[in-house]
């Protein structure tokens, strides 16, 4: 008979215990770990792309430098969070616009933006060219069009169309200004 008492009350305590720990689990939420105050060649405004991160406890950045030459003609930004992606900015530059082509992104029924020569936004990213004939004193001096996107993914991304065309926008002001286009 003791026997069978230490039994239920190790099971009691056993199950108090379980509840108790599932109750804290369910308190602890998880957060968004904080962007630097300039990232992604400080083209961004931190506050619009926080809120569209995903939760995690790591965030890294691994950015290229902002700057083109005949040979490097891209340049990526990226932010991971615990070591998956969760934002990408791209800018590339093309020397005919019949290169930029977007057919794979039809079966995302993309919308169309007013920003730059053409530009289209889907739930989880957006894109854009125009003309940037470099300007004498940059580089590189034979391209002539630049194709910025945006990608960005993550368990709070659900539609971010609203929210892609103003980091569009942002992002063809900044490249405008800092490649002095023509």
């Amino acid at each position: 008979m003791r026997h069978t008492g230490r039994i239920v009350a190790f099971t009691s305590l056993s199950l108090a215990l379980t509840a108790a720990t599932v109750g804290c689990a369910e308190e602890k939420t998880e957060s968004v770990p904080k962007l630097p105050q300039e990232f992604c060649w400080n083209a961004f405004e931190r506050n619009d792309v926080q809120p569209i991160l995903p939760t995690g406890e790591r965030l890294k950045q691994d950015a290229d430098d902002f700057h083109f030459t005949d040979r490097n003609r891209s340049a990526s930004c990226l932010i991971y969070i615990n070591g998956n992606n969760a934002f990408d900015a791209h800018a590339d530059f093309e020397d005919n616009e019949e290169l930029i082509e977007w057919s794979s992104f039809d079966e995302l029924k993309p919308d169309s933006v007013d920003i730059g020569k053409k530009a289209i936004v889907w739930d989880t990213g957006a894109i854009t060219y125009f003309p940037c004939k470099a300007t004498a004193n940059s580089e590189p001096p034979i391209a002539k069009y630049l194709e910025l996107k945006i990608y960005v993914s993550g368990a709070r991304v659900q539609n971010q169309r609203k929210t892609l065309p103003g980091l569009l926008e942002q992002f063809t002001a900044f490249t405008k200004k800092e490649l002095k286009c023509a």
